[in-house]
């Protein structure tokens, strides 16, 4: 398993910051993805690169809106 030692931050905090989680591009083309309450320690999901990008466009794209 992969260790993320130093995982930045790319969420935007919302008014509650229990809500955060943290992405971080990763050696290898991964992304790492875990909640920011259990970090450092805490269990990180692994996403291959491309998957990651297609549904960060889809979200930015309002893919998964509810309205």
């Amino acid at each position: 398993m992969t260790s993320i030692m130093a995982h930045p931050k790319y969420s935007r905090s919302p008014t509650r910051a229990a809500e955060c989680v943290e992405a971080a591009h990763l050696p290898g083309g991964q992304v790492g993805i875990r909640d920011s309450k259990q970090a450092p320690h805490g269990p990180t999901l692994l996403f291959p690169g491309p998957a990651w990008d297609t549904f960060t466009a889809a979200v930015q794209a309002g893919a998964f809106d509810q309205s």
